[in-house]
């Protein structure tokens, strides 16, 4: 727990004052975004019905690793079966999952409104997959530093830690329409 604590303190430390990349730079804004929120809203195909498969999305909690001037990447969740999402990802694991800078205090200082495309969102699209045991320990670092009351959540749900394995980007962070970022380009750059 103590070097829990001490990594959150020099996260917030070196992570203050780091701000959003040019936008002539869509793969660090990629990077930038999905650090920055704390959730995103996923969409699935519903396997229930009666909107067996239409589009579902709900909000989930999420973490590419703790606060500090930058994460993996990789958005990490905290899940369980009895999640209305999960079942449908039990049937069919594409999703996509949108995140956006409105969540965060810089459109607001801005007064950009979230639809806004100075409001910098990115949208991925791939599969929610469980993680491995290493990995899960990378996950629950991610996750319950920046999500703490996850680590209280009721044992008897089977939580499990999962990743969105991205095959897709999509950047609005200016006009003139979207910009599409590789995973390799968003994986290999600095943020």
């Amino acid at each position: 727990m103590r070097r829990l604590l001490l990594l959150l303190l020099w996260a917030l430390v070196v992570g203050a004052g780091a701000g959003i990349p040019p936008h002539e730079d869509a793969a660090r804004v990629a990077r930038y975004v999905a650090h920055q929120c704390d959730w995103g809203a996923l969409a699935t195909l519903s396997a229930r019905e009666p909107l067996r498969g239409r589009p579902f999305a709900n909000v989930f909690s999420l973490s590419d690793g703790p606060p500090g001037p930058r994460g993996s990447g990789v958005p990490y969740l905290y899940l369980t079966a009895l999640e209305v999402s999960v079942r449908d990802l039990q049937v069919d694991a594409n999703a996509s999952l949108t995140v956006s800078l409105a969540q965060t205090p810089y459109c607001k200082k801005k007064g950009y409104d979230p639809q806004n495309p100075l409001c910098a969102h990115v949208i991925f699209s791939g599969t929610v997959d469980k993680v491995n045991d290493t990995e899960a320990v990378f996950a629950k670092l991610s996750l319950f530093s920046r999500h703490p009351e996850m680590a209280s959540w009721p044992p008897d749900h089977n939580w499990f830690f999962a990743k969105f394995n991205i095959t897709n980007i999509w950047v609005l962070d200016y006009f003139g329409g979207l910009k599409t970022v590789t995973p390799q380009e968003y994986y290999n750059v600095t943020p």
